[in-house]
């Protein structure tokens, strides 16, 4: 008998992780779900082949662009996590995100974006939407300020929450409630929050992203995005994938799988390190401000408390310094490591003028929110008192 184990009622973030949506016994009786990496799979005879057409027939697909055994095992666990009907893996997060945006809208539509949103969600958007009809509005990430936005042909609100880099948190269930009031569909990408700190599809909203590049696979060694939602939206937006070509290969659909098996261990301590460290910057003289949604400090730390478990592993703050300072501060540094991605078991640390924003002015910079003194860091799963001793020397000598 092949059963797929599904969640059971309160059954916690780190059993789903480990068995959620895995079938039992697997293929040869593996306590692991294989690495299938067949492009190609094979019918006995014609009459397969039409019953499968027909959808008459259970099996997998035929062909990798449209699914593969490894990739569809972790689409079920990642569905478990999220609680969400299905699940669709992609090459990227980016590929997650702009496949489902060339999917649901047409030309003449209007989608508002939240201002603090990825940087290549946003540049998407203006290089690409635009140029199909589609008009996109950059608004700060608050209800009130989305609600003012939209249209009568407005079609999706996308947000991230919390947000990159000042870590904002919009009130999801407040947003939803407005969005279905207005048969707006909602997209918010929860990267920084992951399954086990926020649900945004148990508070109403609509679809779910995720880069699963950060901390779902949390090993720095793979690529991918995933989309999250209603088996109808899902499988639409699964169909244009088959199109685009956007799609995962099994190995790091075999990785993802692997590092999902410690994925609530690993949020737990890095909830745990980013609390202590944001609380230890809030109290040092040379650091102006944290932003940090653990912190009472910060302006939606109610909205924070109230829809999430967990704080995140991302600790952004402002040193009391320019640019030059701040530079003297991170290659201070010794534990963590100068790179722009996040989420992983290594600590990083970024400076966002320098990483994400180089190629334009301080002016420009400044316009848009990116400042100098700015300073993005990861937590990863080495011990906190560690990383604080490396952070207070480093001070020391900015």
């Amino acid at each position: 008998m092949n059963d797929e184990k599904k969640p059971e009622e309160g059954e916690g973030p780190s059993t789903r992780a480990v068995h959620g949506g895995e079938p039992r016994p697997k293929g040869d009786f593996s306590i692991t779900p294989p690495l299938v990496l067949s492009s190609t799979f094979t019918f006995a005879r014609t009459r397969d082949l039409v019953e499968f057409m027909e959808g008459r027939a259970q099996r997998g697909e035929e062909y990798g662009r449209y699914g593969n055994p490894t990739r569809q095992a972790v689409e079920a666990k990642l569905a478990a996590l999220e609680g969400a009907e299905a699940a669709c893996l992609f090459s990227s997060g980016m590929a997650a995100v702009t496949t489902a945006l060339l999917a649901m809208l047409r030309s003449e539509a209007h989608v508002v974006f939240t201002d603090d949103c990825y940087r290549k969600t946003r540049q998407f958007a203006d290089a690409v939407l635009k140029k199909m009809g589609i008009a996109a509005e950059l608004v700060p990430p608050k209800v009130e300020a989305i609600e003012k936005a939209l249209r009568p042909n407005t079609r999706i609100i996308f947000t991230e929450s919390p947000t990159n880099p000042y870590l904002s948190v919009v009130d999801l269930e407040k947003l939803s409630a407005l969005a279905r009031a207005r048969r707006v569909k909602t997209i918010v990408d929860s990267t920084f929050a992951t399954p086990y700190n926020q649900r945004p599809l148990a508070l109403g909203i609509d679809l779910v992203v995720h880069s699963a590049t950060k901390y779902l696979g949390g090993h720095n060694d793979l690529l991918a995005g995933c989309l999250l939602g209603g088996r109808d939206l899902v499988g639409a937006i699964r169909d244009v994938q088959g199109m685009l070509g956007a799609v995962p290969d099994p190995t790091s659909c075999y990785l993802l799988a692997r590092g999902l098996k410690t994925f609530a261990l690993r949020l737990e301590r890095q909830n745990q390190s980013g609390q202590r460290i944001a609380e230890f910057l809030e109290a040092h003289p040379r650091v102006k401000r944290v932003h940090y949604p653990g912190l009472a400090s910060h302006p939606d730390h109610a909205v924070a408390r109230r829809q999430m478990r967990g704080f995140g592993g991302v600790v952004s703050f402002e040193l009391d310094g320019a640019l030059e300072d701040c530079s003297r501060f991170v290659d201070a540094l010794r534990i963590p490591q100068i790179a722009p991605s996040l989420g992983g078991v290594e600590s990083l640390v970024e400076q966002p003028s320098l990483m994400s924003f180089y190629e334009l002015t301080p002016e420009e910079r400044a316009r848009i929110g990116i400042k100098d003194n700015l300073v993005r860091y990861s937590v990863g799963v080495e011990d906190a008192e560690d990383l604080v001793r490396d952070l207070e020397q480093a001070l020391r000598q900015a």
